[in-house]
């Protein structure tokens, strides 16, 4: 591992993003990542957060037309609640806080004893709760659907109509509806090595794959003996489409677990897009890259979320943060 030391792994790499990004203020102490500009007037802010080893979520989606701060917890394990309270005291422009919390069972009760001590401090609160993941009901991690790839999705586009001047419960609708709109299926190729355990967290004989890992490694519904391409698309893409029932066209974000090169996941996506074709389903926005991660996984997730105007035209509007750019 590219490391020094497991305890220290999350101090180094925020003094690392802190060099490569000084538009951003990262405070490496209390572990908060803030955009150089906040608190922005008149502007709704987001605060999102989780453990590292996902990234680049959540620190690197900090940045106009997204997250106004994020909040690193130790790797797999969620922040702590001094860190959200910090983060939101940072953003708040008095127009409110809107905290996108993954359905991961530290995440939602640090982020909800932040939002009572926030509330306390004067700050006006609303919650997202992101729960897209298809594969399985309950986890190792929480109590109903995992939080997955649509989190990207929510944070970019509630974080597009924020920038937009819009009021609170207006972003927050939006966020909802995103979340509901959105479905994901993720599958492991191999194991993930945490720092400090530096090894595979769980047990992936060579030549097998987990169908619907978590991003934790948490199990899915079931291993086989490894498979195509296009065989792993049929059978992640016929899960989400079959959960989602999209009528209309999909925003389709094909994300790599971080272990696995853009050669790959794009003929993956020729895959996921071959299968889309065939039941009808016309993905007019496709993002293609490792967002949303579990160290050095090898293997791939599918996010399709049905995408009205609305979304599209807030999917497409300015962003600017260390790993999403487009429009500015």
């Amino acid at each position: 591992m590219l490391i020094n030391v497991p305890e220290t792994v999350v101090p180094d790499a925020l003094r690392g993003m802190a060099a490569a990004h000084p538009e951003l203020a990262v405070d490496v102490d209390n572990r908060v990542i803030v955009r150089g500009d906040a608190p922005v007037a008149g502007k709704v802010a987001l605060v999102s957060g989780g453990g590292s080893g996902h990234e680049p979520l959540h620190g690197g989606f900090v940045g106009p037309g997204m997250l106004d701060a994020a909040c690193p917890g130790e790797v797999f394990t969620s922040p702590v609640p001094d860190q959200m309270v910090r983060a939101a005291a940072a953003v708040d422009s008095g127009e409110g806080v809107l905290f996108v919390v993954k359905n991961y069972t530290g995440d939602v009760l640090n982020f909800a004893m932040a939002a009572e001590l926030a509330e306390d401090e004067g700050v006006r609160l609303a919650t997202v709760l992101v729960d897209d993941d298809v594969a399985v009901t309950d986890s190792l991690y929480t109590a109903g659907r995992r939080g997955t790839g649509a989190t990207l999705l929510v944070e970019k586009i509630a974080g597009a109509l924020a920038e937009e001047g819009a009021p609170l419960e207006r972003v927050e609708a939006v966020a909802r509806k995103v979340n509901s709109s959105s479905r994901s299926f993720g599958v492991a190729l191999s194991a993930c090595s945490t720092p400090a355990k530096g090894g595979p967290t769980f047990d992936l004989p060579a030549g097998e794959l987990e169908l619907g890992v978590g991003i934790h490694g948490e199990p899915g519904r079931e291993r086989r003996a490894m498979m195509t391409s296009g065989e792993i698309a049929d059978f992640a893409v016929e899960a989400v489409l079959d959960d989602l029932q999209p009528t209309g066209p999909v925003l389709a974000l094909v994300n790599g677990m971080g272990a696995t090169p853009l050669l790959e996941l794009y003929g993956f996506n020729a895959e996921v897009q071959r299968v889309l074709g065939s039941r009808g389903v016309p993905a007019v926005r496709t993002l293609v890259g490792s967002y949303v991660t579990s160290l050095d996984m090898a293997g791939c997730s599918v996010t399709l979320c049905q995408a009205d105007e609305e979304l599209l035209r807030l999917w497409d509007a300015p962003v600017a943060t260390p790993a999403l750019r487009w429009g500015r």
